[in-house]
């Protein structure tokens, strides 16, 4: 099993030793597992119980001041699931696991996701602040009422940021899988969804090679960059090539940031980024 991760794009992080420490250890528990999409699921699912990222427990604070999870997971075959909006649901990825092999669909939201991850056993309810979330939220000033529409979206225009997720891309011989997960971005408009559920944003795979990108989801989602980098697998471009194409194309049409981690068919890994910072890991062989 192969398998590489990353912790998001964006300004370099507080103790990047100990980030680097769980990044670590979330690499070598996924290489250690029995599939590909097992290997994802299990990489993610560290990444989303530490609160040094922004994917489950410590996950951004949208505008009402609840923090709901995103994810996505597609194999080499285009089987996928996604989820999104999802309040107190810190295992995203394994929700997302359940759309794409208990459901006939490829996203579920909100509340109804909840119940379905309630409905497999995948613990809801739970409390993903953490102390610094807290602070942060109650330390914003002016902020207007939820019900204030029009007033939070130009509060929200001064205030909305972040871009940080995390994902995994893995393969065992022919077989590939990439998931991504996710908190969302800071002081976003409560219900925003970005493009970490998004089919060929977020994730995407393919025979060719799967792809798990990270930054700024509104025009991750407009560049559809996850599927340009494996458009550029698929063209011919080594790995590394094509992590560094598909964002150099990123930065010629956008003002943002972003990054992205990629394994192609024959086990070569890739990552780029035009953030500040993106740290990695990669296990197995």
């Amino acid at each position: 099993m192969q398998l590489i991760v990353h912790g998001g794009a964006g300004s370099p992080p507080d103790e990047p030793p100990e980030r680097q420490a769980v990044l670590d250890e979330a690499a070598e528990t996924g290489a250690a597992a029995a599939s590909v999409t097992d290997a994802v699921c299990e990489a993610v699912r560290v990444l989303e119980a530490s609160p040094r990222f922004n994917a489950g427990v410590g996950g951004a604070v949208q505008s009402d001041g609840i923090i709901r999870t995103d994810a996505g997971l597609m194999t080499d075959d285009r089987a996928v699931g996604a989820v999104a909006s999802m309040p107190g649901v810190e295992r995203a990825v394994d929700v997302a696991r359940v759309v794409k092999e208990e459901t006939p669909h490829v996203l579920v939201s909100g509340v109804h996701a909840v119940d379905l991850a309630a409905a497999f056993d995948i613990e809801t309810g739970v409390d993903l602040r953490t102390p610094d979330r807290d602070e942060q939220f109650a330390a914003l000033e002016d902020r207007p009422a939820v019900e204030d529409v029009r007033g939070q979206l130009k509060w929200l225009r001064e205030q909305f940021g972040g871009s940080d997720t995390v994902g995994a891309v893995a393969r065992d011989g022919d077989r590939l899988a990439a998931a991504t997960s996710t908190g969302g971005r800071w002081l976003a408009l409560a219900g925003r969804v970005g493009d970490v559920p998004q089919v060929g944003a977020g994730f995407y795979c393919t025979p060719a090679g799967g792809v798990s990108t990270t930054g700024a989801g509104e025009d991750i989602a407009r560049v559809t960059l996850a599927r340009q980098a494996v458009d550029h697998l698929e063209a011919g471009l080594s790995a590394p090539a094509a992590a560094d194409r598909a964002i150099e194309e990123f930065a010629e049409i956008t003002d943002a940031t972003a990054g992205l981690i990629l394994i192609d068919s024959n086990g070569q890994t890739g990552e780029a980024y035009n953030s500040d910072a993106m740290q990695t890991s990669v296990a197995g062989q």
